[in-house]
């Protein structure tokens, strides 16, 4: 499979049920299938249509879900395949932080990434600290560490201070991190913790020669940018900037649609990308 595809997950391909946007009449809107249950709740959804055509898609290039999810979270996400309870050979969890083989965490990556963090960015516990003092109880439901790589607030947005998240931003920037605000959630991230570098990674480990990306967010800028084409749906922390780039398409749609639309453009840019790699 010379075409690899590598596509962020929330709010890119699968859906929570405040970030759908339907925008339609009720009896116009698609038939959903649930690909996450958490406590025995359905989570996350895609439409059908977006699920039958992700199968196809898997069974032509080879598919690694890119995300931030920990491994744990990522693991309550069924995602439609050829074949039923098979977990894709790759996928890129923590923001880049674990690359897993088979399922599997692989030891030498992680090793890799940790000496990488170290080397570029202060230490996880020097954030903590920062955002334990800054984050006000009245409007942060909860302060979490992901995976130890990374912290990231659960917040009441529109109660965020006007400004404050400018200057937590700035604050990282100066200390080797990023900061990325996606739907409810406020990431700090180290800078040498991308998408993009586990993607290089799989990208040599299974000699794809185009690959295609999708995200929503600034943590899916540089996996976006590492692509040989990209898609951004028309929400989202880039498209509210603006963002855009050679290569990567801005689309009109939102909300689930928009993971349907961004699938239908995997399909067509595989089968672009397959034509390529047969005529070298």
């Amino acid at each position: 499979m010379g075409v690899l595809v590598a596509s962020d997950l929330d709010r890119t391909l699968i859906y929570s049920d405040r970030a759908l946007a339907l925008g339609v009449p009720d009896r116009l809107a698609p038939p959903l299938l649930c690909v996450e249950v958490y406590q025995g709740r359905p989570l996350s959804f895609m439409t059908e249509r977006a699920a039958g055509l992700l199968a196809d898609l898997a069974r032509q290039t080879r598919f690694v879900p890119t995300t931030t999810r920990t491994p744990e979270q990522y693991e309550r996400v069924s995602l439609p395949g050829p074949t039923p309870g098979r977990v894709p050979e790759y996928a890129i969890c923590a923001n880049g932080g674990q690359l897993l083989v088979d399922g599997e965490p692989d030891r030498d990556w992680r090793a890799e990434i940790t000496a990488r963090i170290a080397a570029g960015s202060v230490p996880l516990e020097e954030v903590v600290r920062r955002l334990a003092l800054c984050a006000d109880p009245e409007w942060t439901h909860k302060r979490r560490v992901a995976d130890e790589l990374f912290a990231y607030l659960v917040v009441e947005r529109a109660a965020l201070p006007e400004g404050w998240l400018a200057e937590l931003t700035g604050w990282c920037a100066e200390r080797g991190w990023a900061v990325s605000l996606q739907g409810r959630k406020v990431y700090a991230v180290p800078a040498p913790l991308t998408k993009s570098a586990a993607l290089e990674e799989v990208v040599r480990r299974s000699g794809a020669t185009t690959v295609l990306a999708a995200g929503d967010s600034l943590l899916d800028a540089d996996l976006l940018l590492a692509a040989d084409a990209g898609w951004r749906p028309g929400h989202g922390e880039l498209a509210d900037s603006g963002w855009t780039a050679p290569g990567v398409t801005a689309l009109d749609e939102v909300g689930v649609t928009a993971g349907e639309e961004i699938v239908r453009r995997f399909l067509a840019g595989a089968t672009a990308g397959q034509a390529v790699t047969v005529g070298r």
